[in-house]
């Protein structure tokens, strides 16, 4: 669970988890993410724990909270909750959990095991996007600004808008599926294996990730001017950006990425994260789905958030 750095909010969520599944009977340990441990110890010790137990690791926490503790059931094949503290939740909306501690935590003793896919950049599994380009600067702008005046969906809208505004370097890439090859010039590279978030911005592709075949969605810019690029967040904001002359989208299962300017290693957006990875980038779903706990999936055209 992430602490928030022993915020009350983050406690009296703790308490109201608690509450539930002492009163249910169900055993339970909280491991905190409070930043005195790398999130990934943390993490690795609750799986662990999990496995002795015979039980489930479960996420208490944002996109990046769940993106860490995903990876690691992934690896270990262990069954896995999501109790969805976050902003926008994508993930757990996508599967039907409730956005509230409490809704959340009592779907979660209904819960029963169904197969959900995951995306993979090289090694590092992703639940909802991964990105090359200016959507990283985008999500590096957005956390100062955040830092500065306070974690609000209108805060990230307006970081998003001067960070893309200001200008940017486009991106140099070769862009191979395995049959062909294409040297493209981008602001950025999106890769989106959430339906939920295809369909907010108005991408066609959402049905092909719908269906949980390892297909995912890939986005690239052309090389546009800022004015230009005002109007793309804005047919992205009202749903429309799949019908943009200047955006290009496309399914695929996977595609190989090598940057022509960076040799050693590029930033790369995670689930809202930024790593640094080593080129040719590789995008694809991964072999085998994460094993998760949810009471029901969401139905095409439903949005329970």
């Amino acid at each position: 669970m992430n602490a928030g750095s022993g915020s009350r909010e983050a406690e009296a969520a703790r308490d109201e988890i608690a509450s539930i599944l002492d009163a249910a009977g169900r055993r339970h340990r909280f491991f905190l993410i409070d930043g005195s441990r790398d999130i990934k110890d943390v993490v690795r010790d609750a799986a662990a724990h999990a496995k002795a137990e015979g039980g489930a690791i479960v996420a208490a926490g944002g996109d990046g909270t769940i993106n860490c503790v995903a990876g690691t059931a992934w690896e270990e094949d262990l069954p896995m909750g999501v109790l969805p503290q976050g902003t926008f939740n994508f993930f757990g909306r996508t599967h039907g959990i409730p956005t509230e501690t409490r809704e959340a935590t009592e779907a979660l003793l209904r819960a029963s095991l169904c197969d959900a896919q995951i995306g993979m950049v090289n090694d590092r599994v992703f639940l909802v996007n991964a990105s090359l380009g200016l959507y990283p600067q985008v999500l590096e702008d957005r956390e100062t600004w955040k830092q500065r005046f306070g974690r609000h969906r209108i805060v990230a809208l307006w970081s998003g808008l001067a960070t893309m505004m200001r200008g940017y370097r486009p991106l140099r890439i070769e862009v191979s599926d395995g049959e062909r090859t294409r040297d493209l010039r981008t602001p950025t590279l999106f890769v989106g294996n959430n339906a939920l978030q295809l369909e907010k911005i108005g991408l066609p592709e959402a049905d092909d990730v719908r269906r949980n075949d390892g297909v995912l969605a890939g986005l690239v810019l052309k090389p546009i001017g800022r004015l230009t690029m005002l109007g793309l967040i804005l047919r992205g904001a009202l749903g429309k950006l799949g019908e943009a002359e200047n955006a290009v989208s496309f399914a695929f299962r996977e595609i190989k990425v090598t940057p022509k300017r960076h040799r050693h290693a590029i930033k790369v957006a995670v689930d809202g994260e930024i790593v640094w990875l080593k080129p040719p980038i590789v995008f694809r779903a991964a072999p085998r789905p994460l094993r998760l706990l949810t009471d029901g999936v969401r139905q095409p055209g439903e949005d329970p958030g």
